[in-house]
């Protein structure tokens, strides 16, 4: 079955932080909306190959832009169609396979791995309050009686699983697989009219549209 409540979580970034030390370790975005959300984007992974694909569009242009920019603030449910605005890598024109390279969660040096790039893109748009973030994933929460864990906020309520949502081998994680249900996170700029993309996956994922989402 497809992840559980894809979607799109359209909000103003609050801050972020870095997470390093457990197995599949994620960036964590405070993200204000309608209420409170809390965006966990996976930097490594612990099957396989750790490094993620990455591929960032500093300068991203295409036709959803227009009607994501139209949504108000909170979280927006989408259909696993084109139609509905939800991303599918395969057989959406987001990006192509070679485009990506695997990049390390972290090293030595300035602005050469996941966490650096992430944290680069959260602290710009922290620093300017007309700025939006868009997080496709899917939604957990919200947890009436649970605060959220990395942030300590009331009801714990996110958006998780940003990054390419199909392809997967068998094993644990062949269940999510499907079309028109991938992750990513966009930011607007609208003061320098400019829309920023970022896109994740997971080496082990196949890119066949005849297989991507077969579990």
């Amino acid at each position: 079955m497809p992840i559980h409540d894809y979607g799109v979580l359209k909000g103003r970034v609050i801050r972020g932080k870095p997470e390093r030390k457990r197995a599949t370790p994620h960036y964590h975005i405070l993200v204000a909306a309608d209420s409170l959300f809390h965006v966990a984007v996976g930097t490594r992974s612990a099957e396989g190959a750790p490094d993620l694909l990455f591929h960032a569009a500093d300068d991203f242009r295409h036709p959803l832009l227009e009607p994501l920019s139209a949504l108000a603030d909170g979280f927006h449910p989408l259909a696993p169609t084109r139609e509905s605005g939800a991303l599918d890598y395969v057989r959406g024109t987001l990006l192509r396979r070679d485009q990506m390279r695997p990049l390390p969660m972290e090293l030595p040096g300035p602005d050469n791995d996941l966490n650096e790039k992430i944290d680069a893109l959260v602290e710009r748009a922290k620093d300017d309050r007309a700025a939006r973030l868009y997080a496709f994933g899917g939604r957990w929460g919200p947890e009436p009686h649970r605060a959220d864990a990395q942030f300590g906020f009331l009801p714990g309520n996110g958006v998780h699983d940003v990054h390419m949502n199909q392809g997967n081998p068998s094993g644990r994680h062949a269940h999510d697989n499907g079309p028109w249900q991938d992750g990513a996170l966009l930011m607007h700029f609208p003061r320098e009219g400019r829309w920023t993309a970022l896109f994740l996956a997971f080496q082990s994922q196949l890119w066949l549209a005849e297989e991507s989402s077969t579990p």
